[in-house]
């Protein structure tokens, strides 16, 4: 699966999306270790254990925004009174992710001014206790039926996200009609892609030669949240 472009990822404090941000660094989770090498310790290695996990900083720069009331100024009051609020990345809708937290401002900088650029805005955020990513995945599929006779293995579940079928002797196509409460279905197979409505039939599948599997995959996508991806082989006997 290509990457996803960063571009459209807010932050938000408090509930209000911080304005004119062009980067956001996200939460960079790691663990602490605890020595417990001894005397005894085998082969002149360390032994460790884990210990606590530290969620790192969370840091924003973009444009100073004198209108941000809501969003920029509120983060210097919560720095000036030491309050922790609620801070939100969301990334791009295609993914369905975020990350939320509770956190305090260690940092905010308001004030270069540089003769030819614009006056800049940056804050660090100290996050406080643990970090929640969620991902808001799409439904998929509530049903699958392929044409001429063929059968899946296993036989069609909602939790199932790969399939086997097999086709009878001598044929050298197949229709696919997948069937989703909500989203797109696109069905690719041979390089080509097509989308399908739901509960209606798509385009002939050309399957390979004899003895040979064709492999489709149908991606079924809703709005603002990640996609869901099902697999089929073919086998044509």
């Amino acid at each position: 699966m290509p990457g996803t472009h960063a571009f459209g990822t807010t932050f938000s404090w408090n509930g209000t999306l911080v304005a004119g941000l062009t980067a956001i660094n996200g939460i960079e989770l790691s663990v602490d270790t605890i020595d417990v090498t001894t005397h005894q310790s085998a082969n002149y290695y360390k032994e460790i254990l884990p210990g606590l996990i530290d969620p790192g900083e969370v840091s924003i720069e973009g444009q100073f925004d004198y209108t941000d009331v809501s969003g920029q100024q509120a983060m210097l009051a919560d720095l000036n009174s030491r309050n922790a609020r609620a801070g939100v990345i969301t990334f791009p809708a295609s993914t369905g992710s975020s990350w939320t937290f509770q956190g305090y401002i260690t940092n905010l900088k308001i004030g270069d001014a540089p003769i030819d650029d614009k006056i800049p805005f940056s804050a660090t955020i100290k996050p406080t206790g643990k970090p929640v990513f969620a991902v808001a995945t799409t439904t998929g599929l509530t049903d699958l039926e392929i044409s001429d006779s063929a059968e899946l293995a296993p036989a069609f579940a909602i939790s199932t996200t790969d399939y086997v079928a097999s086709v009878l002797t001598g044929v050298s196509s197949v229709t696919m009609t997948p069937t989703a409460s909500a989203g797109t279905i696109t069905i690719t197979a041979n390089g080509a892609s097509q989308e399908v409505a739901s509960g209606s039939a798509s385009s002939a599948i050309l399957l390979g030669s004899a003895v040979s599997i064709t492999v489709v995959t149908i991606t079924v996508q809703e709005t603002n949240k990640a996609p869901k991806v099902y697999t089929i082989r073919i086998n044509r006997p």
